[in-house]
Formats: structure tokens, C-alpha cells, sequence
């Protein structure tokens, strides 16, 4: 079958790169890697621009050699090149693999992805500053979170490092987004990872094209290039050194100029002019004890001039972070400032991977060591990727290890809206849990999701750097069952604080329904319906309507309180009035009519009177009354205990008194009155019930009922009270009632 010449140049296109290996394979047997991933990646990337402009091929030798500078292996040097050609393969992943292992390949893709993510939130607006400072430090986070492989991290530090490179060679003007992320992203991250060299050039260079007039300025004011001065400062360390040994002590000395962004932020930070920075040139003295710290310093006092004011005993006095250091400058012997620390080997190792590690103090800015204490989480980072850890696990790994180290961030990820900003989440988080971290009522109307534009359910697992997509409805609430656990809707303790706050909310708003209405129902039968709610609910001691309706709505508030309210009882008698009355009853007085409770007092008219609830009086009852001491005339049967003895202690207060014409007629309308009966019986199931429905057929309502069984467990006695107009027909009724099954007794209390 013949093949057309355009399928054969693209089939031929594609193939280029593996012949290019193979040629380069056949040459030699002695192939390093960065030769063979430069031959696999030169067809592809010969003639090709980035993105920046840059050469895509010169772009991957940049990388290279920056890697190398930084002693990491030829395999990741070779790495440079195959991840730039993976933009120029159709399924870049698998030919890589296929060609280099699934190493390289896993590094490629996610280097790849990275790139992208980071692009895309570089390209993200906001509108506030604090919220681009939150992005900012996400992205910084998420370097080191998106993938378990920390090569990735270092890949794209050398490949930022070469494009600002690239700029200030070819004299391109840089994009100012770009600079800002290399000074703020980049820059700090080589700095927790300890790679100084590539730090302090990314800050170099974006404070050059950040601030190219301030750059020029400090440049020129210093009069000297950047290699004289790291060669004066060599010359000054060896020398200290080799007099420091003369003298008995024995010290490591290291030593670096400062750069240019640094000394910047240093006269920014203090209000500093530039011949004030004292350690353009800085040493650093390591010795075995403090003994010799001191012995050190000494030394150094006599051969140097110290410059007045500037000396610092932070081993006496150690910061509030446990950073110890002597700190002194002196004056060199061409008479130039120079900064010198002094400090043990234990001291250096906490300074630079303990708790004040020097990232933490230097990224603090002008705010300096005061009250700087890391977290646990910058603690980790210092000791887990400083760069040796990182080279020598990295040459491990390329070795044929696995891992040395599991992600530093393995407890958070980082995943981006549509519109590329980037949310932190713990780590196993769904689709709610983001929901909810971008807005409560996102979260509660979320229904669906996409995971890069795919969709997906809703209790997925989201992964560093997918784009998550929220379809929400335009109302509604979240699921009872997002609480589930073994569901798996939510794994963030937030979002489901946020569920239960959602359902406990809609659950008050019921209870507070429901005491409108019988708030409401009550105002109706009152006639009180103009009256306004918050004003009734601040005349019963509530803040507002809606507090009063939630406690009637859970029954903790007697709607009787609120027809207290509206119909206050009439004023008491007066108690010398009461006994006066009755002397005139005694004296013939005539009776009045009978009070609306259906007792009549001989001789006075509607008169306060209360049944007396200790014996519940009802007609035809032979009755007594008891004039109380502020309650009116309390009622009882002729035959209660109680009122036979009140009578005996004080006759003077008992007053005649006579039930009503209506009392004890049973017609409609007529009064009824509460009357206890005790039922002993059996204990059986659906006794209660059966003497209910004896009750209920004599149309007699039973208002309360307390059931209690005896010490054996085998008898019960149930107190009922019974609403009866007529004392009378309940004796027949209770006859039947003690002929149900089980019941041994039933009488009146």
C-alpha cells in the first residue's frame, strides 16, 4: 500500500527522534544520558521558539548546564531536554517512557503540568492586593505539593533562572508578570530549598527588570563588578581563616558578598544609605565550642578595628527563636566594612535547619528576627529540602531508588477555579469540600462537577492542579446524606460544620414557624390581632418575635403566660373586706348570683373563689369555704381533711358557700370541673387503653395521666384527672371502669 507523501514526511517527522537516539547509541557505548536525550531532543526542538521567544534547543542547554553547575546528576540534566520535547510529541508520555523509562516519563508529565498550572494563575486577575498576596504564597506551596517527585521543583527553578538569562542578554524587555513571580515564587523557593546561587540570580535579575533605574543606581554606586568583589571576599576568608588556625583556633570560614537585591532590601528595610550596609561583605566563623566563640572574637577585635555599635551577643542573649550568634563588624584591612558571625557548629545547624532557619529570617524582611518563630510546617520544609538532601536523593533515585522522601506537602493540595485561582484544600478533598472553600453558598447549592471539563460525582478525590468546575442550582440546600462519612461527600471538618450549621438553621426556622402560628392563633381567639409581635414578645422579656416564637414553638413557653398578658386576672380582695363580708352574711345579707366558676358565696357577689385542688370539689359536693390570705376563697369538699383542719384552727375565716344554678346541670356550655380518680390494677399490657376507652365513651376528658408501678412490679396505680360537670355520674362511670379486666379498684381521690 503506498503512502502519501505528506502521511510519510510526518511519519518520518515523528520517527526522527528515535533514529537521532540510535545513531547516537550505534557512535558509542560510552553514551551519558545528556548525550542521549540531546540527540533524542535536537530534531524536535532545532528551530522551534518558546513561548518567551527564547530558542527551545539553547533554552534546554541553559537548563542543562545551570543543573550542572548545581552538581545535580546527568539524568536530571537530561531530563532538560526531554521535557521541552514533549511539547512537540503527540503522546509524549509514552515515547519518553518507551525510550528513556517510566521515570523519565512520570518527569516530563508532570514538569509539563506544571507548567501549564503556573502559567495559568500567572495569567489570573484579581482585584485586591491581599488576595494576590494569598495567591502568590498558594503558588509557592504548590510547587513543592504538586508531585511526590521534588525534581520537578528544581527542573522549573533552572528553566526560570535561564529565561531571566535570556532577557537580560538579548536585551528583550521581560514581562513584568514574569519578573514578579520569579521574585516572588521562584526566588523564595530556592531559598527554602538552599540553592543560594540560582536565588540570589532570579532576585538579581527580576530586581533588574522590576526596577531597572534602582538596579542601575545600586550597580553603579558599588563600583566594583560582582566577580572583583566575590574575589576580595575569597581573598579576606582564606586569610582569616589560615590566622584564626595560626592562633590555635581551629574554624571553618565561609564568605559571599552580598548582591545587589539584597543590599536593596536591606537600605529599604532599615532606611539605610548604601555606605551604612556593613556586610556587603559577610563572614561566617564555625568553631567547635563556645569557648572559642568568644576566644574567636577576641582574636578578631585585636587585629581588626571593630566599628562602634555594631556588635550583637546573641549567644548570652539569645532571639526569642533560640538563634544564637556572635555578630560584629570590623574593618578590613583595605578599610572597608565587614560583617562577621561567629558560632558553633551546633548553633549553625539550628540556625540554618532548626526552628530559625535562615529562609524564615531572611524572608521576614525588614521585620527581622523579632518574634519570627516558624511552624512546624517551615520547620519541615528547611530540614526535608535543603539541596543536599535534595541532590542525594535525587541521585538515588537515578539511580534506580523509587523515593527517598514522600511529598513534604502530602496533607494539602492545590486545585484551581475556572478563572485559574488556586485553592487550598486538605488533602482527599471532593468537589463539595472546594464548593464550600470558595463560598458557603456555593457549597450549598452545589449539584454537580467537572474535573478538567469532565464530570464527574460528587465524592471524588481531587488531585494538585486539576480546574475544578461547580454546577450549582440557582436555590436550594445541601444533602442529608454529604454527612454520611462512609459516603465519602466530605472530607473537610469545615464544610461539614457548614452542612450541620445548614440543617440546624432550617430546623430552628420550623420551630420558629410553628410558634408564629399558635402565637398567631392565640392573637385570633383574643381578639388581639393588631397588637404588634416584637412589642408582645419585649412585654414578655424576649429580644425580638422570633426568639419568643422558637420557645413556644418547642413547648418551653406556656402560651397561658401570654393570655395572662392579655387578660390580667381581676385585683384580689382585700382580706379585712373578705371577713367583713362575711360578718354581714352572717348578719342576713342576701346572696348575689352565682360567679362564672359556678360557686356561689352566700352574701356576697362575684366574689374571688379557687377549687381547692387538694380534694377537686365538684357539684353536687357538699362544700366549704376558706377565706385565704390573699387568694380569695379557696373551695373545698365538706369532708377534706385539710379544710376540716383549717376550720378547726382558725372558724373565723371558714364562709358559707353553695354551688351555682348552672353547677352540675351537664348541659351545654355548662362548667366543667377537674376531678382525680385512682385506678389500681393488674400490671398488663393495654389496660390503660381499655380504661380510656371506657371514659371516652361516657364522653368523659381525661387532661392528665400518671401511671406508677408498685415494688413487686405486679400492681400499678394510675392517677387520672377527669373533667366532669357532675360529681355524681362520675361514681356510675367509675363502676364500669372497675369492671374491666384488671382493674382491682377505681374511686374518687
Amino acid at each position: 500500500m503506498k503512502t502519501s507523501p505528506g502521511l510519510q514526511a510526518g511519519a518520518e517527522e515523528a520517527t526522527a527522534p528515535i533514529v537521532a537516539l540510535m545513531d547516537v547509541e550505534t557512535a558509542g557505548e560510552d553514551v551519558s544520558p545528556v548525550q542521549r536525550a540531546r540527540a533524542f531532543a535536537e530534531p524536535l526542538l532545532a528551530g522551534q521558539a518558546l513561548e518567551t521567544g527564547e530558542d527551545a534547543l539553547a533554552h534546554a542547554d541553559g537548563v542543562a548546564a545551570i543543573l550542572a553547575g548545581i552538581g545535580a546528576a546527568p539524568a536530571m540534566q537530561a531530563a532538560s531536554y526531554l521535557v521541552y520535547a514533549g511539547d512537540y510529541l503527540n503522546k509524549p508520555e509514552e515515547i519518553v517512557s518507551k525510550a528513556f523509562g517510566e521515570s523519565y516519563a512520570s518527569l516530563v508529565m508532570h514538569t509539563r503540568r506544571l507548567v501549564q498550572i503556573q502559567r495559568a494563575a500567572r495569567e489570573a486577575q484579581h482585584v485586591g492586593q491581599e488576595q494576590r498576596a494569598q495567591q502568590t504564597e498558594r503558588v509557592r506551596k504548590m510547587l513543592l505539593a504538586f508531585s511526590r517527585d521534588l525534581r520537578v521543583v528544581l527542573l522549573r527553578l533552572a528553566s526560570r533562572l535561564q529565561t531571566l538569562r535570556w532577557f537580560a542578554a538579548s536585551k528583550t524587555p521581560c514581562p513584568q508578570s514574569v519578573a514578579a513571580e520569579s521574585q516572588q515564587v521562584f526566588a523564595p523557593l530556592a531559598n527554602r530549598l538552599g540553592i543560594w546561587q540560582i536565588k540570589w540570580e532570579l532576585e538579581d535579575l527580576a530586581f533588574r527588570f522590576l526596577q531597572p533605574e534602582r538596579y542601575k543606581e545600586i550597580a553603579k554606586a558599588l563600583d566594583e563588578k560582582r566577580a572583583e568583589r566575590e574575589i576580595g571576599v575569597e581573598a579576606v576568608r582564606a586569610q582569616l581563616q589560615a590566622d584564626l588556625a595560626a592562633h590555635g583556633i581551629e574554624a571553618q570560614v565561609q564568605g559571599r558578598p552580598k548582591h545587589l537585591y539584597s543590599i536593596y532590601k536591606k537600605m529599604q528595610g532599615k532606611a539605610l544609605a548604601l555606605e551604612r550596609v556593613f556586610d556587603l561583605r559577610a563572614l561566617r566563623v564555625v568553631v567547635a565550642d563556645v569557648a572559642e566563640c568568644y576566644a574567636a572574637l577576641s582574636w578578631l577585635h585585636e587585629r581588626y578595628t571593630p566599628v562602634p555599635d555594631e556588635f550583637d551577643d546573641y549567644i548570652a542573649k539569645p532571639k526569642p527563636n533560640g538563634y544564637q550568634s556572635l555578630h560584629t563588624v570590623v574593618l578590613a584591612a583595605d578599610g572597608r566594612p565587614m560583617e562577621v558571625q561567629i558560632r558553633t557548629r551546633q548553633m549553625h545547624e539550628h540556625a540554618e535547619h532548626g526552628v530559625a532557619a535562615h529562609w524564615a529570617y531572611k524572608e521576614a524582611g525588614a521585620r527581622g528576627y523579632a518574634g519570627i518563630i516558624a511552624s512546624d510546617d517551615q520547620v519541615a520544609q528547611a530540614r526535608k529540602a535543603v539541596l543536599r538532601q535534595l541532590l542525594a536523593w535525587e541521585r538515588d533515585f537515578s539511580e534506580g531508588a523509587e523515593s527517598a522522601e514522600p511529598g513534604v506537602y502530602d496533607d494539602r493540595i492545590y486545585v484551581f477555579t475556572p478563572q485559574a485561582s488556586i485553592v487550598e484544600l486538605t488533602a482527599g478533598a471532593t468537589p463539595i469540600d472546594f464548593a464550600y472553600a470558595v463560598h458557603t453558598d456555593l457549597g450549598h447549592r452545589c449539584r454537580g462537577a467537572k474535573l478538567d471539563g469532565q464530570m464527574v460525582p460528587l465524592n471524588t478525590r481531587l488531585q494538585n492542579g486539576q480546574t475544578v468546575e461547580i454546577i450549582a442550582a440557582k436555590e436550594g440546600g445541601p444533602s442529608l446524606d454529604w454527612l454520611n462519612t462512609e459516603l465519602g461527600y466530605l472530607q473537610s471538618s469545615r464544610s461539614r460544620t457548614k452542612v450541620r450549621a445548614w440543617f440546624n438553621n432550617l430546623a430552628l426556622a420550623q420551630t420558629v414557624a410553628k410558634g408564629r402560628e399558635l402565637v398567631e392563633k392565640l392573637l385570633q381567639r383574643e381578639g388581639k390581632t393588631a397588637i404588634k409581635l416584637d412589642d408582645l414578645a419585649s412585654r414578655l422579656g424576649f429580644r425580638s418575635a422570633d426568639a419568643l416564637f422558637e420557645v413556644v414553638g418547642k413547648d418551653e413557653f406556656s402560651l397561658r403566660n401570654i393570655e395572662l398578658l392579655l387578660r390580667p386576672p381581676a385585683p384580689e380582695p382585700d382580706e379585712d373586706e373578705l371577713l367583713a363580708q362575711r360578718r354581714n352574711q352572717r348578719s342576713g345579707g342576701s346572696a348575689g348570683a352565682a360567679p362564672r366558676g359556678g360557686v356561689l358565696v352566700v352574701g356576697v357577689d362575684s366574689l374571688l373563689t379557687n377549687l381547692a385542688r387538694c380534694c377537686r370539689p365538684a357539684p353536687p359536693d357538699e362544700i366549704g369555704g376558706y377565706v385565704t390570705r390573699g387568694k380569695g376563697v379557696a373551695i373545698h369538699r365538706a369532708a377534706c381533711t385539710n379544710f376540716r383542719q383549717m376550720a378547726q384552727r382558725a372558724p373565723e375565716r371558714v364562709i358559707a358557700v353553695e354551688w351555682g344554678g348552672d353547677a352540675g346541670q351537664g348541659g351545654k356550655g355548662a362548667p366543667v370541673y377537674p376531678v382525680d380518680v385512682v385506678i389500681e390494677s393488674t400490671n398488663r399490657p393495654g389496660l390503660l387503653r381499655d380504661v380510656l376507652e371506657v371514659l371516652a365513651k361516657e364522653k368523659f376528658h381525661v387532661s392528665a395521666v400518671n401511671t406508677q408501678s408498685t415494688k413487686t412490679a405486679e400492681a400499678t396505680l394510675t392517677n387520672l384527672t377527669v373533667e366532669v360537670a357532675d360529681s355524681g355520674r362520675l361514681a356510675q362511670v367509675l363502676r364500669s371502669v372497675a369492671q374491666v379486666s384488671g382493674v382491682k379498684s377505681a374511686r374518687r381521690k
